[in-house]
């Protein structure tokens, strides 16, 4: 009999699930090691910390919470450009909105498989719960994943294994089946109950943990092709994505405009790449403009600006505009009324 101690590697999100399958392993004497995957369009933590009105809000990554509470170490691996072709091609298509779900997991599964091979590791362990999500989770897309990911029966789902056949560390002993669960559905409670008798703090069950699912972010990447031609972008694109408002009051540019401070010096860094505007005698946001405007679309895109600062009420508002050059002008504007601010502007 096999006697050497086993050793899983977990896809660590920071969720509840991952965090209590992570336990289950560790309570039966197995090694665990996290790993934890960013894309770019994680929307743990990144806001939070660029808006000083959330500041009150927890911004650390909650991977890294989840691998402290349980003690274990976490790896965690940048994907951005090889994480592009399941955003643009994904076999499976997308879900609500441009969230690749199935082609994702087997992308994250098929790097842990190659981390767990390179790291002399025997099995890999998801959260994930039958039923649960309705895109990837389900009986006849588990073995989609174990199949196109290359981990095949290396692959354990110990929330809801005993309504699964068994894999190759049950099968072995490596993992005693009893004592794992046969959880299904969308119904938290029993993790969360798990949860509690652990003492453990996790990440709010709802809501998601990738900008694909959200619709806004969603409409702002499809704005983004759509001006382009093409689907491409880079990890400026999505980053900016998650900043500030976007407003396209012409076909050949669009606006991002900060909201409070943070936004303001998060935008700040950008001034090499793009045309930005503020108020030159008022406080007021920084906007950055991309794409081309004339004359009479510069005058917009400074009325706007304006308009979203402390200079809104006065008649007149210098706007100063400089260029990733380094140049620098005014511009003598009127605010935007509010009324003049069109609805499908908004992105």
């Amino acid at each position: 009999m096999d006697h050497r101690k086993h050793k899983a590697v977990v896809l660590l999100s920071g969720g509840l699930d991952s965090l209590l399958a992570a336990r289950l392993m560790l309570d039966q004497g197995i090694h665990v090691e996290g790993i934890n995957f960013f894309t770019g369009f994680c929307v743990e933590g990144h806001t939070h910390a660029v808006r000083r009105d959330r500041q009150d809000r927890q911004v650390r990554n909650s991977a890294l919470r989840s691998a402290e509470q349980l003690g274990i170490r976490l790896h965690i691996i940048e994907v951005i450009d090889a994480y592009k072709d399941v955003v643009l091609n994904p076999r499976h298509g997308y879900g609500a909105h441009l969230n690749p779900c199935l082609d994702c997991k087997a992308f994250m599964v098929g790097r842990a498989r190659s981390w767990m091979e390179e790291h002399g590791f025997d099995f890999i362990v998801t959260g994930e719960v039958l039923g649960q999500r309705p895109m990837s989770q389900r009986r006849d897309t588990f073995p989609v994943v174990a199949r196109e990911s290359g981990a095949w029966d290396r692959l354990l789902r110990p929330l809801s294994a005993k309504l699964l056949a068994p894999t190759l560390p049950e099968r072995e002993g490596w993992v005693d089946r009893g004592r794992l669960l046969g959880l299904s559905g969308r119904n938290r409670k029993p993790q969360i109950a798990l949860a509690g008798a652990y003492g453990y703090e996790y990440a709010q069950p709802a809501g998601g943990c990738c900008f694909l699912t959200d619709a806004n972010y969603t409409r702002k990447l499809r704005d983004l092709w759509a001006s382009r031609g093409e689907r491409r972008y880079d990890f400026d694109d999505i980053m900016l994505l998650k900043i500030g408002r976007h407003l396209r009051p012409h076909p050949s540019f669009k606006l991002i405009i900060g909201r409070e401070e943070g936004e303001n010096r998060f935008l700040e860094g950008y001034r090499n790449r793009f045309v930005h505007l503020c108020a030159a005698e008022y406080n007021g946001p920084l906007a950055l403009l991309q794409g081309d405007a004339d004359d009479a679309g510069l005058d917009l895109a400074c009325a706007i600006t304006a308009r979203f600062g402390q200079g809104r009420s006065a008649a007149s508002v210098r706007v100063a505009v400089g260029r990733p050059d380094g140049s620098r002008h005014e511009r003598v504007v009127a605010p935007l009324p509010a009324n003049a601010l069109a609805a499908d502007w908004y992105l």
